[in-house]
């Protein structure tokens, strides 16, 4: 019988304990569908709040940005937005490093004319099925 040096409650707490460790451990990935344009209405700009919170007090997040439709302009370098707006192709950029990755619909740019040149850095041009695989790799997947 193992004993964890602390009786019945370390046999059970124990295991316990290193499960919630490995929980804590193990990168959360969270996919986010945006599907508006990056103006107009504010869902890409509060995706990207929200996507940003998650990552500013929880660094082990792994976020991917989906573009969809008209939010690959979301994607445009390039963007000029009055002083006190935001500007999404700024918040885009903190996506475009480490384990984060912003990709676009390739069908939509191309139905849209945006042409490779036309994007910021950091982000790539992508595919339905790629979206069908990060769907099922996310643990959360959420759609504006």
């Amino acid at each position: 019988m193992m004993d964890w040096n602390g009786g019945w409650h370390g046999m059970v707490f124990g295991p316990l304990l290193m499960i919630v460790v490995l929980a804590l451990v193990i990168a959360l990935a969270i996919l986010f569908i945006l599907n508006d344009p990056p103006y107009g209405t504010e869902r890409c700009y509060n995706a990207l709040r929200l996507a940003n919170a998650l990552v500013k007090n929880h660094a082990e997040i792994e976020v991917t940005v989906f573009l969809l439709t008209d939010a690959v302009a979301c994607g445009k370098k390039g963007q000029k937005t009055p002083e006190g707006y935001y500007n999404l192709e700024r918040m885009l950029k903190r996506f475009t490093t480490g384990s984060h990755r912003v990709l676009l619909c390739g069908s939509c740019l191309g139905a849209r004319g945006v042409a490779e040149a036309e994007l910021m850095d950091g982000v790539r041009r992508s595919s339905m099925e790629e979206l069908a695989v990060a769907t099922l790799l996310a643990d959360k997947a959420l759609a504006f």
